[in-house]
């Protein structure tokens, strides 16, 4: 258990990005939700997002996740944001994706920036840069999306829970799971 344990943990260091996202990061990935379907209209609508370019996860039965990214409001930069996640259970691969979270208005915002935020109780299925994904928590939120990679992304959402709505666009890697794990956001203003 232990060398299943280090060889994850290396695995995990190796695949997850330790880049610093530059500006063209940001707007190429706002660009691709823009220009992918469902998701573009919500940053007319929405009182702000969370935008994180490049996600970065791997498992081997035990896996993770992590990036970071802006904080906007009113689509002004208002802070930045850490995202981890760890998973038990069936997993084998790496990839990496992009993902926003829209607010619907200020409370939603006001509760993602408080402190830590937390998703819990994931599902995907992700191959390559196309995929597919429904992610349900006990907080009550759900989404789900579609991914052809970011050039061609298609992206559908079951619409606002509790004030958030989740998307994702996967930019390459294969990663087969099914495991439950939850994701923690960290805030820091700017």
């Amino acid at each position: 258990m232990k060398n299943l344990l280090k060889t994850t943990l290396v695995l995990l260091i190796v695949s997850l990005p330790f880049h610093v996202a530059w500006a063209d990061e940001y707007s190429d990935a706002i660009k691709s939700f823009q220009e992918a379907g469902e998701s573009g209209s919500y940053f007319a609508k929405s009182y702000g997002y969370a935008l994180f370019p490049t996600i970065g996860k791997a498992g081997i039965g035990i896996g993770g996740a992590h990036g970071s990214g802006k904080v906007y409001k009113q689509g002004t930069p208002i802070g930045t944001s850490k995202m981890t996640q760890v998973t038990v259970g069936l997993q084998l691969g790496g990839q990496a994706y992009s993902q926003v979270i829209f607010f619907e208005n200020e409370a939603a915002l006001n509760d993602f920036t408080s402190g830590n935020f937390e998703f819990s109780v994931q599902a995907t299925a992700v191959a390559i840069t196309a995929g597919a994904s429904a992610e349900a928590n006990t907080g009550g939120g759900t989404s789900a999306g579609v991914s052809g990679g970011k050039n061609n992304a298609d992206t559908t959402s079951l619409g606002y829970r509790k004030g958030m709505a989740i998307f994702t666009v996967a930019k390459g890697g294969l990663m087969y799971e099914a495991a439950l794990g939850g994701q923690k956001y960290s805030y820091s203003p700017l």
